[in-house]
């Protein structure tokens, strides 16, 4: 910047914060040379066509620079569900909860206008009402509710639950999703949207259990009570467990590896003796314990559901005291502190 004349400069520094086209810079005074060495030295970044502030975050600025490119649009999708803090997940990446760095957009219909998909950008044809749109960071988005209802209506039942399931934790109620749902009543996917909005559940807490819950419905499990505490006879255990199955005297417990993580060996010891001792606490109530991981959920489904079946079996066969259990309905979760818990017996 410092070898551009004054006035040049001073332009270019009022602007820069927003997209602007190659044809644009050289109304400001900048010469092909000026631009090239503006990019080589962080000054400048580009995307989609369109020039923007080298100090701003390389994403948002990716982002800003697609919007401008496609006049009209807002941020939808998985992309704006990265701008709320959503979990997204997909087949292609297991294990790996993170959005694309694809930009998905959402235009109104009109003349010329058509779906794209492309690697850098995809953009979508739909009504855009204002009760569904919002601005964050200075980007015109679709809500959390909306993000939530286009995935479901897009995405295959397993990838979309896992944000249903971390929207309605973190960011929606159900009458949010609701009123998105009547107002695309009449839209491509709709059904498959108000079967997934319907299966979703706070209570589970990571991508692994969301996918989890879809695995043991398609394999015909029996639904199971998920985040249970149990009594002990004198107190109610500290644990939560992923998901059980009274019935059978069946708990099950979804372990990613990154719960293992520790920057030391000895908190990593110190997490796996914790572990342990959780695991006893629950074997001592006389229940069948059993644990997966992502691969036995994303890749070996079939192979997870015999090892629950053969769990329930087993634990028919337990003889243990009655099992007194709790959980919480999934409209008060997480639970607030002047509740209490359903209790079972």
């Amino acid at each position: 910047m410092e070898r551009l004349r004054d006035e040049v400069r001073g332009r270019v520094r009022a602007v820069l914060g927003r997209p602007l086209r190659h044809s644009e810079l050289r109304l400001l005074g900048l010469a092909d040379h000026d631009v090239q060495r503006l990019l080589r030295n962080g000054v400048l970044q580009r995307a989609h066509g369109r020039y923007i502030d080298g100090a701003m975050d390389e994403r948002l600025a990716t982002i800003r620079c697609a919007l401008a490119a496609h006049p009209r649009s807002v941020v939808s999708h998985l992309t704006a569900a990265e701008l709320h803090g959503l979990h997204v997940w997909s087949d292609s990446s297991p294990g790996t909860p993170e959005a694309s760095q694809t930009v998905w957009l959402t235009c109104p219909p009109g003349k010329n206008r058509r779906n794209q998909k492309r690697d850098d950008v995809v953009l979508r044809r739909a009504g855009l009402p204002p009760a569904d749109l919002q601005d964050l960071t200075g980007v015109s988005v679709t809500s959390a509710a909306r993000t939530t209802v286009d995935l479901a209506r897009d995405l295959p039942l397993r990838e979309s639950m896992v944000t249903v399931d971390h929207a309605l934790a973190t960011a929606v109620c159900r009458d949010d999703l609701d009123s998105v749902l009547r107002r695309q009543q009449r839209w491509p996917g709709i059904q498959t949207a108000r079967r997934a909005i319907a299966f979703g559940d706070p209570r589970s807490e990571s991508a692994l259990e969301s996918i989890a819950r879809v695995l043991f419905a398609e394999a015909g499990l029996p639904a199971p009570v998920l985040q249970a505490q149990f009594w002990d006879g004198q107190r109610w255990t500290p644990e939560r467990v992923d998901f059980c199955w009274p019935k059978f005297r069946t708990v099950v417990e979804a372990d990613g590896l990154a719960k293992f993580d520790a920057p030391t060996v000895k908190q990593r010891r110190r997490i796996l003796r914790k572990a342990f001792e959780r695991d006893q606490r629950l074997a001592d109530l006389d229940l069948e314990l059993v644990h997966f991981g992502w691969e036995d959920a994303v890749l070996k489904p079939s192979q997870l559901a015999g090892r629950l079946r053969a769990a329930f079996t087993r634990g028919n066969r337990r003889t243990g005291d009655t099992l007194t259990w709790r959980s919480t309905d999934p409209a008060l979760y997480p639970l607030p502190h002047d509740s209490t818990p359903a209790l079972y017996a």
